[in-house]
């Protein structure tokens, strides 16, 4: 037989069964009735919880997906990415465009420039198409923001008449420039020498004018003419020999020698004209000196002069 002894909510049991001083728990009715009510309580967040989510979920589903913006006279294919603007009447380039754009289509529109800032948010973009507008200057410096990943830039069938390397940046991009008003000079040889042109369109750089004859005794030509090359293929024209920068060089130093001429020329003039106005001085005060009346003798002097005699 055990014998039971309560103390608080514990009970100890000795007797045959137990080991001696042996203390068993167990838990009051109160603690029981708590334990089951945390239970609940936990059961009905967690339910609760559960509701709010599966509530998400099916607004997300529900709901059309929220798109950025597209410019107007501009079509936005979102799954590759691309952005369609071809043959949109454009007279400036289109503002808002996704700054996720990979590609982008601009040809045939009638766009004279590009602003400075145009592509400093395309930081995705790999192909750019502007063929066939009336773009006539880069001076901006829109295209030294394109990014370091562009893989083509199309700047065929425009009015460009001149360009230099900076105004490219670093792009490593295969370019195309062919067919355009080129005027060939050393800036677009250094040009042709940076570019990673497109090979199938280089032969359509065509020189519409020059400034200077190549080769031994190169002369100075009409600066409004057309020039010795004029409707010649700038790679033609390097390949054989001709280099414009050469000339440039030349050029610079005839105007160096020219203004050097000029610059001792002003300098004889004025030692010469100084000297003249000194000798002019001198002859006026002699003259000056001659005109003055003689000294008179002193009686002294004449009493001196007739003893004497």
């Amino acid at each position: 037989m055990a014998i039971i002894r309560r103390k608080g909510s514990q009970e100890r049991r000795m007797g045959t069964g137990l080991c001696p001083g042996t203390w068993l728990e167990k838990d009051t009715t109160r603690g029981g009735s708590l334990g089951k009510i945390e239970d609940a309580g936990v059961r009905r967040s967690r339910g609760h919880m559960q509701r709010q989510d599966l509530f998400t979920l099916l607004l997300l589903l529900l709901l059309p997906p929220v798109l950025p913006q597209c410019p107007d006279s501009c079509h936005c294919m979102w799954e590759s990415s691309v952005v369609l603007c071809t043959d949109a009447r454009l007279r400036e380039f289109p503002q808002g465009l996704p700054p996720d754009t990979v590609t982008l289509h601009l040809e045939r529109n009638y766009i004279r420039s590009l602003p400075e800032g145009a592509f400093r948010e395309l930081t995705h973009l790999r192909h750019l198409y502007l063929s066939h507008n009336r773009i006539n200057t880069l001076s901006s410096g829109a295209l030294r923001h394109l990014n370091s990943e562009l893989r083509l830039l199309d700047l065929s069938h425009n009015q460009l008449r001149s360009a230099n390397r900076e105004e490219f940046g670093s792009t490593q991009a295969k370019t195309r420039l062919n067919h355009n008003p080129w005027h060939c000079d050393c800036k677009l040889q250094e040009l042709m020498e940076t570019l990673i042109l497109e090979a199938e369109t280089v032969s359509g750089i065509i020189c519409e004018s020059s400034v200077r004859v190549t080769g031994e005794g190169g002369r100075w030509e009409d600066p409004g003419g057309a020039g010795e090359h004029a409707g010649q293929p700038l790679l033609k024209l390097l390949d054989s020999g001709v280099n414009f920068c050469s000339l440039q060089t030349k050029t610079t130093d005839v105007a160096m020698l020219v203004t050097m001429f000029v610059w001792f020329f002003m300098v004889i003039v004025y030692v010469v004209y100084y000297v003249r106005q000194n000798q002019a001085e001198t002859r006026r005060h002699l003259e000056y000196l001659k005109s003055l009346p003689s000294p008179r003798k002193t009686v002294a002097e004449t009493d001196t002069f007739s003893t004497g005699f």
